[in-house]
């Protein structure tokens, strides 16, 4: 893929997913009986890059894998998405991050991630990417790299006047400022915007108080996501938009947060004539789609199996 046609390049993680699916999670202590495991693909970074492509853009991924078998299967899962890999690195000092997932009957899931190769992904290799991200029209960012990689990309973007969409997951504490400062878009889910803020986030309206106090660590925007509630988006200057989700009955919910991330950076890069609330619609109806399948990247939909109107 030439890289002047990128539109969205994701600068992130690769996970193998071990998913055990199971009548209800476990409690401390606890051995109970599954129904089910898989291993798919996965990693935030890689998930909202498949979601995206699958919408239609044309993307690249900045990532390091494992010299290890689930490092090489995903490299051809990158290629059978059609997604530019000319920048996702190889390493032997690491093996490729896993995931190890448990969900139950309501489609409620636990996760426990081991970064590993993810975290040798260098700010120079950031850097060597510099001519994708600066012909793109968005990139996104989030937490499972490390904090040095992330920012080397926030600030490549912001120096070539590329949106970045920043998706703080899994949340820190002590993030480095300067990756709020540089995020056009500040996204996170209720519990992360919880550790992000030192407040609850049970309802819409604390999330619109969590998204102001966002704001005023320097993010352009902010965006929270909250399940089954929809999501709310703040911005300096501009109404409090909060859209409710489609209800529908969960199989597995596991990546529903990157589906509707990798949905917004489609959106951004293909549709950027839309409103913030239509965008937010539009990857809410994507993300509701995704959780009513198994899998992460298994359920995310194809273009063709979505509804014509969102993208017109």
């Amino acid at each position: 893929m030439d890289s002047k046609m990128t539109r969205v390049v994701v600068v992130g993680s690769c996970m193998t997913d071990l998913t055990s699916y199971t009548p209800h999670l476990p409690n401390p202590g606890e051995t109970i009986c599954g129904h089910r495991f898989s291993v798919c693909f996965g990693g935030k970074g890689a998930n909202q890059c498949v979601v995206a492509t699958r919408l239609g853009a044309n993307t690249a991924m900045v990532a390091m894998v494992g010299d290890d078998s689930f490092g090489q299967n995903y490299l051809q899962n990158f290629r059978d998405n059609g997604v530019d890999i000319a920048h996702v690195g190889v390493t032997e000092k690491a093996a490729t991050g896993v995931a190890q997932i448990a969900v139950d009957d309501s489609g409620e899931n636990c996760i426990i991630i081991i970064a590993g190769a993810n975290l040798k992904l260098t700010p120079r290799d950031v850097e060597r990417a510099e001519e994708v991200i600066k012909g793109s029209d968005v990139m996104v960012c989030q937490g499972e790299i490390s904090m040095e990689a992330t920012l080397a990309a926030l600030k490549l973007a912001r120096k070539h006047g590329v949106k970045t969409l920043m998706n703080a997951a899994p949340a820190v504490p002590n993030l480095h400022p300067d990756i709020i400062k540089h995020s056009d878009i500040f996204c996170v889910n209720e519990n992360e915007a919880e550790v992000m803020t030192k407040r609850k986030v049970k309802t819409v309206q604390d999330a619109l108080e969590a998204g102001k106090l966002l704001l005023d660590q320097g993010c352009g925007s902010a965006v929270i996501t909250l399940g089954k509630d929809g999501a709310v988006f703040c911005q300096k200057g501009h109404q409090d938009i909060h859209v409710s989700a489609e209800a529908v009955t969960p199989v597995d919910t596991t990546g529903a947060g990157d589906a509707f991330v990798g949905a917004l950076a489609y959106f951004l890069a293909y549709h950027p004539g839309l409103t913030m609330e239509e965008m937010m619609h539009r990857c809410s109806k994507v993300a509701s789609v995704s959780v009513q399948a198994p899998g992460t990247q298994t359920s995310y939909p194809t273009r063709s199996n979505l509804p014509p109107t969102l993208f017109a």
